[in-house]
């Protein structure tokens, strides 16, 4: 086999491997709960959770797709089993009853969240510890992908009043101190 010359030594890009295939673990495990939310889901919003959450699958096994193929580029080879996932995870599953689709959305959003905050580390990591700028570049793109899905589930639980400034309605109408 050739030995890969891309400006990175084995253990620059063997630690980025390992990050990156953290990466995969949280992603896989996030696209599995989304899944099973997206088939269990019940209650008025049904069809809008139904079909958010079909888009959010759709995008998280692209990422996938890419996280490992990222790996591959850097010469390693991605984590594939259900028992490597949960080992490498920082995500939990979800076992138990089924949640409400209120809490259903909760949960992603704490998901996602994590994911956002193990990137940001990675992305640090991987550019300061590692030298890699081209996979902290990559995880950027990821982490804002996470940023919006967060978002867009952040605002289905969230349900206050905004004006069309942009800002709150109850932060608004309180009365200052000594009036």
């Amino acid at each position: 086999m050739r030995k890969l010359n891309i400006g990175l030594t084995d253990e620059q890009r063997q630690g980025v491997i390992e990050l990156l295939n953290k990466d995969v673990a949280d992603t896989y495990l996030l696209l599995v709960k989304t899944k099973k939310f997206h088939w269990d889901v019940i209650g008025p919003q049904f069809r809008t959770l139904h079909q958010l959450w079909e888009e959010q699958y759709q995008t998280l096994t692209e990422t996938i797709d890419s996280l490992a193929e990222r790996v591959r580029t850097l010469g390693g080879y991605p984590v594939g089993t259900l028992q490597g996932f949960l080992e490498l995870a920082t995500l939990k599953e979800q076992g138990g009853n089924v949640p409400t689709a209120t809490e259903m959305v909760a949960i992603l959003v704490d998901d996602h969240e994590q994911i956002i905050r193990n990137l940001r580390e990675h992305i640090d990591r991987s550019s300061e510890d590692f030298h890699d700028e081209g996979t902290a570049d990559f995880l950027t793109g990821l982490m804002e992908g996470h940023e919006e899905m967060a978002w867009m589930l952040r605002s289905f639980i969230e349900g206050q009043s905004v004006q069309a400034d942009g800002s709150n309605r109850l932060e608004q109408t309180k009365t200052p101190v000594g009036v």
